[in-house]
């Protein structure tokens, strides 16, 4: 079983990369929609490329009700912990 600090720079380091953002602008309470300009299609790239990290399928129910860094973070880490 991953921590919660194992997991969110994990994260943090695939939206730098994948978005291009400052890593000090991710932080657990970052709203992805509202602070990071991230859609609903990036959403679904965000699910993509964290099944590659992971080694994982994230269900996309799972991640409806994601709306910041910590929803994410704890997505990741629910799904580890399967």
């Amino acid at each position: 079983m991953q921590s919660y600090d194992d997991i969110f720079p994990l994260v943090r380091d695939t939206l730098v990369e994948m978005f291009e953002l400052e890593p000090q602008q991710i932080q657990p309470p970052t709203r992805l929609y509202e602070d990071l300009d991230i859609d609903s299609i990036d959403a679904v790239d965000i699910v993509v490329k964290l099944k590659e990290v992971t080694g994982r399928k994230i269900k996309p129910e799972d991640f409806k009700t994601v709306r910041t860094i910590d929803d994410v973070v704890r997505a990741v880490q629910n799904l580890l912990e399967e």
